[in-house]
């Protein structure tokens, strides 16, 4: 059974037999999965009125434990985004009355992002529907070659900074 990425590799070869172009093979099926479990991530979040960067950030002050709180640049660092990115996706949950923003205690110049209670019941409520998710589209595989893939992809992503 011939799959669109085989389909495009056939139209490659025969265009360019010069070229090996098998890292296509991987790389291609890499973004397909990756798009198809963007899609199915986000039909969950949208479910709860949520978007994957807004729950990215809920939960990572939810698992930060209590009092659910973080510094932007600490937030930046779990959730492994840039500080430009957390600014806007936290002024966005700061209008959704999701997260308070307040000045830090220990720096003047600093800022910390809090959950409110809003948040948290949000994120909480969202987490065993996000996990369910992520489990169906693991279904297929054992508890073996899930550890497997994720060793592969943490190879491919290189290591943690």
């Amino acid at each position: 059974m011939s799959t669109r990425v085989d389909d495009i590799l056939s139209q490659w070869r025969s265009e360019r037999p010069d070229l090996d172009v098998s890292p296509m093979a991987v790389i291609g099926r890499l973004s397909r999965a990756a798009a198809a479990v963007d899609a199915r991530l986000s039909t969950t979040f949208a479910e709860h009125g949520l978007d994957s960067a807004s729950f990215d950030v809920l939960a990572t002050l939810l698992r930060a434990g209590s009092p659910h709180e973080l510094a932007p640049k600490d937030l930046a660092h779990w959730s492994m985004v840039t500080s430009s990115a957390i600014a806007q996706r936290v002024n966005k949950l700061v209008e959704r009355g999701l997260v308070t923003r307040r000045p830090s205690e220990r720096d003047g110049r600093g800022t910390v992002v809090a959950l409110t209670p809003a948040g948290k019941r949000l994120v909480e409520a969202a987490l065993p529907d996000h996990l369910a998710t992520e489990e169906r589209i693991l279904d297929g595989f054992t508890a073996a070659e899930r550890k497997q893939l994720a060793s592969f992809l943490e190879r491919l992503a290189g290591t943690d900074p």
